[in-house]
């Protein structure tokens, strides 16, 4: 195609023009002898072939400011789908170029817009981040999966008005979201209690004032963190007991060899060394627990496992074992179950009311150990799980905080409670992923 501008088509159709005119002066002149006659009838008689010539010449540019107009139109309307096709070499071509490189450009960014707000929308809904938008009226005008389950049993909240979801909610919830400032607090979720952190922040959208609210459970986070903490005081105390520990225990055993004409200085020094090395077995099982390994997670046959337990321990097994395998660490898991179900023992519960249940719920396995022994008082159920917590003469405090973090480095999670299908006893349930779910 030859390249040629506006002013050069506009050229040629005016020498066509005047062309045109000359030539029927011209022959007007040759009937009419008066020039002013002959040039009034060439006019006259020229001029419908004027327009047409005009109009022929300026039709192709009509044609494509029509199009980019109603592309235009399109545009506002957010449909960047409408194109133009090129038909010359001019600048008015280049217009039509520059017109469909826009078109292209806003299409794309629109297509690039969407899929991140796409990916956007789905990392809010599926994050455990309870989210929830309200307008200056209170009513909810955007909150995610988390929200719904937690406001209102999974269903849409959008539209409905959140101070009248407040009043159906727990009062720590209530009292945490009046409040209007950032806060920790704590309420019951399903029988457990549940520390969550809230924030609240007030902004402008679309010249509209706008209030978000971010509700995230910190309680595997505090708990991790306070282990963590106890672990660090472990590892000073047994540093430094060690240190004193093996000097004592090697003096003792040097005065009992010193001593053995003298009775009494012999039972002395007998007495200091059963009780270094009754410290000394202590603090290795306050080491063991500052130094537990990451589980190393594998497929388990549960009844293999069941049945190993059954050589250490009485109980009775309740229902059908799970045909699908298990997947943890096998050698940690039994020490849990070792450690939960001599607790069970040592509750004052018959050995024959001793149970193990396991059930397969798709996404986890649920063990629940359970007993006829005493049941637990409301301060037990409070602090069992804490660090050195014990209601043993000689319990370290350690053995249901040590089964909470190996069941929780599973990514599962434990509970205590007392047994609701009678007057006495306790159960402790533990929830461990499947395979599909490993950490």
């Amino acid at each position: 195609m030859i390249r040629t501008s506006l002013a050069g088509r506009a050229a040629v159709g005016l020498g066509l023009i005047a062309v045109l005119v000359a030539a029927v002066t011209a022959a007007a002149g040759y009937y009419f002898r008066t020039p002013v006659i002959a040039a009034m009838a060439g006019l006259l008689a020229a001029s419908p072939l004027v327009l047409w010539v005009a109009k022929l010449v300026t039709r192709p540019w009509s044609r494509v400011v029509r199009a980019v107009s109603d592309g235009i139109v399109s545009m506002r309307d957010q449909d960047f789908s409408v194109s133009i096709r090129r038909i010359s070499d001019d600048e008015i071509g280049d217009l039509v170029v520059a017109y469909n490189a826009l078109g292209d450009l806003l299409r794309r960014e629109r297509l690039d817009l969407h899929q991140r707000e796409l990916l956007l929308d789905t990392v809010i809904q599926t994050t455990p981040l309870v989210m929830v938008l309200t307008n200056s009226a209170g009513r909810i005008v955007y909150s995610n999966i988390a929200a719904r389950q937690l406001f209102h049993s999974g269903r849409k909240l959008e539209g409905l008005d959140f101070m009248g979801l407040l009043e159906q909610s727990p009062a720590p919830l209530r009292e945490a979201v009046t409040g209007n400032t950032d806060t920790l607090f704590t309420m019951e979720v399903a029988g457990e209690p549940q520390v969550y952190h809230l924030s609240q922040r007030r902004f402008h959208l679309n010249a509209q004032p706008q209030q978000l609210l971010l509700l995230k459970q910190l309680t595997r986070e505090l708990a991790a963190q306070e282990v963590a903490v106890w672990k660090k005081v472990i590892r000073v105390i047994a540093h430094e007991l060690n240190n004193s520990l093996a000097p004592i225990t090697s003096l003792a055993h040097s005065g009992q060899l010193l001593a053995r004409e003298h009775a009494q200085l012999d039972r002395v020094f007998t007495t200091i060394g059963e009780r270094a090395a009754h410290l000394a077995s202590f603090i290795d099982g306050y080491a063991r627990f500052a130094k537990l390994p990451r589980p190393l997670p594998a497929a388990v046959d549960w009844s293999r496992f069941v049945g190993r337990l059954h050589g250490a321990m009485t109980f009775h097994v309740e229902g059908a074992l799970p045909s699908r395998p298990g997947y943890f660490d096998s050698s940690q898991l039994e020490q849990v179950m070792i450690n939960l179900l001599k607790n069970a023992a040592e509750s004052g519960s018959r050995p024959d009311d001793i149970t193990v249940t396991v059930q397969d719920r798709g996404e986890d396995a649920v063990i629940e150990v359970a007993d006829r022994g005493a049941g637990l008082a409301e301060n037990v159920l409070r602090d069992a799980l804490l660090p050195f917590y014990s209601t043993k003469v000689t319990g370290t405090g350690l053995g249901l905080t040590l089964c909470r973090e190996i069941v929780e480095a599973h990514g599962g999670r434990l509970s205590l409670a007392n047994r609701p299908d009678g007057p006495t006893g306790a159960v402790v349930t533990l929830w461990i992923p499947s395979a599909a779910q490993k950490p």
